[in-house]
């Protein structure tokens, strides 16, 4: 059945209700004449309507086939776009960030580890509208074994600390663990087994778990697309490194992947799509961290239009002298990037769910544009710019449990984007963000721009 006919199912009832004076209630908005993808994958609509009333995307279809009930605001996008609003799945939050992202299209973030008090707050501040900011589904403080990498960390010494951790941050209102690269494969089946009383999910960070253990023990996410080298037969060496500190592991990582073959990377692929675990692989988050050697980098306009003083704490220079990277070891970052995208291409391809995420506000990664090099770099990795806007709407809501995000459907969310480039002739076209709406507000985003 075609999108347009879909649609079309209870359009004479819809103008009974629709057609009547205006109900008292909230304000309705109607986006009108744009061609809509509404992330279910179907046939494109053209010269559709989306009908908000409040936050909430009241009916959607043909032009012809809506009626707009008295006092409806009329927004003409005609030759625009609309798709659902971007999702960023592994992300670290900075309150400075939150208009970036939404001008930018993207209206939802996973925060991964963050200050429990700040994060939980801009949550819940994000929830009640009182700031213009994505929704954020956060982790709190990630779950890390001892010595913690860091100190914000919960660090646990054995399962039934870990048990505790998981027990504590599901009372505090997390809506994730976050399980990090400390974690053995007995302290993982603990945190796994524990969040499961809460029906709270499980992302992962893996340094001394490899990717199809975690995927086994029934980890929701792995993220980074860490411990793949370890499960393609790189174990031993890679959890040495890890144990040496998270630059050493994470620098033999990164290594490794140019070691690997594709025969065995293309069937570790369909092993782990088997499991069910999601794959969070932040390409972005490779690309940079591969060329921070590139000079010609800083040339980024998303870059430059950030504030100096974000440069400035950043310190590219001083992570650099800190991990020791060496020149030697950039290239050879560089040239495990094709066998990432293979693998990524493997896992996507043998039925395995791939979500966008990209790891900022780390180091040159900007909060909102990185989320469009993602896709970018998912579409160069061989998924269809369809497959890729999947991974950052409705695959990545399913990964949030956010059910009423991801897709354009009566009932959900009006959480959406207006483009003035169709995404899929080119990818790169989502960039071309002229509004946003999130929670029924219809905001331009150049006007977020004019105000940076």
């Amino acid at each position: 059945m075609t999108l347009r006919a879909t649609m079309m199912m209870g359009t004479a009832a819809l103008g009974l209700l629709l057609g009547a004076c205006a109900e008292p209630g909230p304000p309705r908005t109607a986006l009108m004449g744009a061609t809509i993808l509404d992330g279910r994958g179907g046939t494109p609509l053209r010269n559709g309507v989306v009908l908000i009333r409040g936050g909430t995307i009241e009916a959607i279809g043909a032009r012809e086939d809506i009626p707009l009930p008295r006092g409806t605001k009329q927004v003409d996008v005609a030759g625009s776009w609309i798709i659902p609003g971007l999702i960023d799945a592994h992300a670290h939050v900075a309150r400075w960030a939150l208009p970036r992202y939404v001008a930018y299209g993207v209206t939802a973030v996973r925060d991964v580890h963050n200050e429990p008090d700040s994060i939980f707050a801009m949550s819940e501040a994000a929830d009640l509208g009182s700031a213009l900011s994505p929704r954020i589904y956060a982790a709190g403080a990630m779950i890390d074994g001892a010595p913690a990498t860091y100190p914000n960390a919960t660090e646990v010494t054995d399962t039934r600390s870990a048990r505790q951790a998981v027990d504590r941050l599901s009372v505090s209102g997390a809506h994730l663990i976050k399980a990090y690269t400390r974690i053995t494969p007995p302290l993982m089946e603990a945190i796994v087994d524990e969040a499961k009383t809460f029906r709270i999910p499980v992302a992962a960070h893996l340094g001394l778990t490899d990717a199809l253990t975690a995927g086994k023990m029934g980890v929701t996410s792995i993220e980074h697309l860490s411990g793949v080298p370890e499960a393609a037969g790189r174990a031993d060496p890679l959890f040495a490194a890890a144990q040496d500190g998270f630059f050493a592991g994470w620098t033999a990582f990164e290594k490794s992947w140019a070691t690997l073959d594709s025969v065995t990377l293309t069937r570790l692929a369909g092993q782990l799509a088997e499991t069910g675990v999601t794959m969070v692989p932040t390409l972005v988050l490779h690309e940079v961290f591969s060329r921070l050697d590139d000079s010609t980098a800083m040339t980024n306009p998303d870059l430059l239009a950030l504030p100096q003083n974000q440069m400035t704490a950043w310190n590219v220079p001083g992570m650099i002298e800190r991990a020791g990277w060496t020149t030697a070891d950039f290239e050879a970052f560089r040239r495990g990037r094709p066998m990432q995208d293979l693998f990524v291409r493997a896992f996507q391809k043998a039925g395995g769910k791939v979500v966008t995420g990209t790891d900022a506000a780390n180091q040159m990664l900007v909060p909102g544009a990185s989320e469009h090099t993602e896709l970018e770099l998912l579409v160069g990795a061989g998924l269809t710019p369809a497959q890729a806007l999947r991974a950052a709407t409705r695959d990545a809501a399913e990964l949030l449990g956010a059910d009423s995000l991801g897709t354009l459907v009566p009932g959900k969310a009006a959480d959406l984007v207006v483009l003035s480039k169709d995404p899929l002739a080119d990818i790169r076209n989502t960039r071309s963000v002229t509004r946003v709406m999130i929670r029924g507000q219809l905001v331009l985003a150049d006007s977020i721009r004019r105000r940076w």
